[in-house]
This record gives C-alpha cells, sequence and structure tokens, in this order.
C-alpha cells in the first residue's frame, strides 16, 4: 500500500494535500506537480511511502532541481512510483546504462545459467551487473535545514512519513490527508 503527501510550506505554516500519482511517470512531472502546490515557490516536500518497504522525499524549491532521497532503492526500484525517483543521475549511473550492450555481451554458451569465469569467483558478470543498489541514495541532508539531520533520516524506517511530519511540526496537517 502506497501513500503520497505534499507538504507545502507557506508563510502561515505547512499546508498538506494528498497527491494522486498515477499521472506521474517523470520526475519533472513529479517537480512539476510539487510547484503547482505552491504559486510562491516556497519550499514544497513530496513524501511517498510504501508500507513496510521504502520511503521517498523529493524537496522542490522553486524553480531549483529537485533534491531526492529513497531510503531503499532496491526496494523502490520494484514500484512504479520508485522508478520515478531513481533516476540515473541519482543511481550515478549514465543514461541508458540499464539498457545491455549487445556488442559487449560475451555469447559464449553460458548464457543458460551455466556461470562463467568471474561469476564462478563473484566477480560480476558482462551480463549482470547490480545497477541498483540496497539501501538509501540521494541527498540525505535535503531536510537537514528544516530540522531532520541525516542520521534521523537514514535512522527512519516503516513510519517515515509520519516522523518526518512529526519533526518538522507538520503532523497534524498531514493526518488530516492521511
Amino acid at each position: 500500500m502506497y501513500f503520497a503527501a505534499l507538504l507545502a510550506r507557506t508563510e502561515d505554516g505547512w499546508e498538506a494535500s494528498d497527491t494522486e500519482l498515477d499521472d506521474v511517470e517523470t520526475l519533472s512531472d513529479l517537480a512539476d506537480l510539487a510547484r503547482e502546490a505552491s504559486p510562491d515557490e516556497d519550499t514544497v516536500l513530496v513524501l511517498i511511502e510504501q508500507e513496510d518497504g521504502w520511503f521517498g522525499v523529493v524537496r522542490v524549491d522553486g524553480e531549483e532541481d529537485p533534491r531526492i532521497y529513497v531510503s531503499d532503492a532496491a526496494a523502490a526500484a520494484r514500484s512504479s512510483y520508485g522508478e520515478i525517483l531513481l533516476t540515473d543521475e541519482l543511481l550515478g549511473r549514465e543514461p541508458g546504462d540499464d539498457v545491455p550492450d549487445l556488442d559487449a555481451l560475451d555469447l559464449d554458451g553460458t548464457e543458460d545459467g551455466e556461470p562463467d569465469d568471474e561469476d564462478a569467483d563473484g566477480g560480476p558478470s558482462a551480463t549482470s551487473g547490480e545497477s541498483v543498489p540496497h539501501g538509501p541514495v540521494g541527498d540525505a541532508q535535503v531536510l537537514e535545514d528544516l530540522g531532520v539531520t541525516e542520521k534521523e533520516l537514514r535512522s527512519m524506517t516503516e513510519d517515515a512519513v509520519s516522523e518526518i511530519a512529526e519533526a518538522l511540526g507538520a503532523s497534524e496537517v498531514l493526518e488530516t490527508v492521511r
């Protein structure tokens, strides 16, 4: 089960709205959705949580590029919402790295599941590199100036969205959209 909410910082405090991500296909779409929530170009946080799996924070400050933190990239990669957040840049790879280069594949008869020499010693094979790391990725200091330290963010688990809202003083407004 997923939960996604927008928290927009205004001069009167935080305003929350739940958001439907069905029409969001890219990080740019998500950033545009966040910017629409704050016409004054204030800080907007998009909080996404998959129950017992992972959570993500996307911070949009005006027209700046979004800052992203994902608690578990491997778990998020198995989610359509997580795939939106896990950009090539966030994962530290060149665009298109996840598409195998057919010229670089070693088709020596081991493609039927038999390990080749590198696989046997635990080294990477030409066809199977892990492109998404287990654990957190992104900007762990994304909420530092709002009172949530990197250490606190990295230690959050199951109810991270509520913990973040609590630390920001926005738990009451978040609960109205939950």
